[in-house]
């Protein structure tokens, strides 16, 4: 389930990009950054690594093997590899959040 794979405010706000990538690297994964128009969405993405997801700014609904959740700035979400997952941008304004593998 998507809420067993999800640390709220797990950074504070506002969210620092390169805090979250430090922290990340320490961890092993890399850190890039998404900047999504409202409606935004990224559909049925599957990867052979595990994935973090991390918002900056704004609003995010993260569907994971059909279970979704809304993310908000702080928040990091853990997606296992093989896991079958949306992105979608349910902010009024832009969204910015960051993703890394590892």
């Amino acid at each position: 389930m998507v809420e067993d794979r999800v640390v709220r405010d797990k950074y504070t706000k506002p969210v620092d990009p390169a805090s979250v990538a430090d922290d990340w690297r320490r961890r092993g994964y890399s850190c890039q950054t998404f900047v999504d128009p409202p409606g935004q969405a990224w559909r049925d993405f599957v990867h052979r690594t595990d994935e973090l997801v991390t918002v900056v700014d704004g609003t995010i609904e993260l569907t994971v093997d059909g279970v979704a959740m809304a993310l908000s700035p702080g928040d990091e979400a853990f997606i296992p590899r093989q896991a079958r997952h949306d992105v979608v941008n349910i902010h009024d304004g832009v969204s910015r959040w960051l993703f890394g593998y590892n």
